[in-house]
């Protein structure tokens, strides 16, 4: 079959990824910078640090819920107008993060989770539209880098801002970037959103229509399942690395984020790695295989970690680490965009995502219940091994499957 050209050209392709490039690594900020000083919040607010675990599962239980909504909201507002919004939510949330009462950090959390979770579905409408399918795997996981990136920015610049301004100071100075990424994505708005229908309908009744589509198609199933495993995994390495090297190895709150600086940065080029190699190389499925294996070494690893360590060593287990867990999310939005039906992308993006974020609600909360009980974060990292290794186990078994019914035919 002959390959469909994109709609907007090459120039098209390249601002899409650009601008949505920008507004992951905003949202994926946002997102983490209040979990990157945790213990000085925690200290400020009289609670423990284990409790980020629950502000991480409030986030992303509303972006569950936002993702769910968003292929009809994309549909009739646009992808530009769409991260826009979610911009604009996670600034207001980050505000009220601010305010130094659990109700309102609660709230949010809430308000962080409803404009991250659109955001995702808007860049694959976007970038299904405008990238040649030969790229797919490296485009989108070009743009995934938005993740690390972000949590790379958070890692290097929020514990600084801490110290020079304390910790509602740098909720509020993420909050105005922000509100200047919403800003400088106005002039792109009318190209990138030619394709809305202002007459697109908008029903609660929509929001089981994602979900529908997944459970209906075998490919798509496995891939939510697999993705719901390896969120988990991801999140409970960028929501509990500082306050782990922390208080279990005695590392500064500066040191630490730094740290975790340096798994995000492997990440990010894990992800542009993966992608490649999956075009080129192994295809979109053994490639998310081989990161499940290396998932496994790197929670062990991670596990295994000591304070007398030498510091090459330590960033090198975490550079695995965040090769992997961060690594993996372009290729599966890749093969997402391409088992979906056409014309369907956000929908079926939003879909794998509902079940990808409810992994991000469950996982972290369990990983601090599991630590907390253990005394020890090691323990938590140690028990991250048993899903990664599931997840191969089902990918290996569906490649044989189909090798089966292909040799049979």
């Amino acid at each position: 079959m002959a390959e469909a050209a994109p709609e907007n050209g090459a120039d098209g392709g390249w601002l899409s990824l650009a601008i949505t490039l920008a507004v992951q690594s905003m949202v994926s900020m946002a997102l983490l910078t209040l979990p990157v000083m945790a213990p000085a919040v925690a200290r400020a607010l009289g609670v423990s640090a284990t409790l980020t675990g629950v502000y991480v599962a409030l986030t992303y239980l509303a972006a569950m819920l936002a993702s769910l909504a968003s292929g009809a909201a994309v549909a009739r507002l646009g992808a530009i107008r769409i991260s826009q919004i979610g911009l604009l939510l996670c600034a207001l949330g980050l505000v009220l993060c601010a305010v130094p009462a659990l109700p309102a950090v609660a709230l949010g959390a809430l308000l962080i989770g409803l404009g991250y979770g659109p955001v995702t579905p808007a860049s694959s409408h976007l970038l299904a539209r405008t990238t040649p399918l030969h790229r797919m795997s490296l485009v989108f996981s070009v743009k995934q880098t938005g993740v690390p990136l972000g949590g790379m920015l958070a890692g290097a610049l929020v514990p600084g801002s801490l110290l020079l301004v304390g910790w509602q100071g740098a909720l509020l100075g993420v909050a105005v970037l922000s509100l200047a990424c919403a800003w400088l994505a106005q002039p792109l708005r009318a190209r990138l959103d030619a394709d809305r229908d202002p007459r697109r309908p908008l029903a609660l009744g929509q929001l089981a229509q994602p979900v529908r589509l997944v459970l209906s198609q075998r490919a798509l199933s496995l891939l939510a399942l697999c993705s719901f495993f390896f969120s988990a995994i991801q999140v409970s390495l960028t929501t509990y690395l500082v306050t782990y090297l922390h208080e279990d190895l005695g590392f500064a709150l500066v040191a630490a984020g730094l740290a975790m600086s340096a798994s995000q940065l492997a990440g990010v080029a894990g992800r542009i790695a993966w992608g490649w190699v999956a075009d080129r190389f192994l295809g979109a499925r053994r490639t998310l295989i081989l990161l499940a294996l290396l998932m496994v070494l790197g929670c062990l690893a991670t596990a295994a970690l000591s304070a007398a360590l030498p510091t090459g060593a330590l960033l090198a287990v975490l550079a695995l680490f965040g090769a992997s867990a961060i690594g993996w999310n372009g290729v599966y939005l890749a093969e997402v965009a391409r088992q979906a039906p056409a014309g369907m992308a956000s929908m079926a993006t939003g879909g794998t995502l509902a079940i990808t974020f409810l992994g991000v609600v469950l996982g972290p909360a369990v990983f601090g219940a599991l630590s907390g009980a253990a005394g020890s974060y090691r323990a938590g990292y140690a028990a991250l091994a048993l899903p990664a290794l599931l997840c191969a186990a089902l990918l290996l078994y569906q490649g044989r499957r189909q090798a089966a019914a292909g040799a049979a035919r």
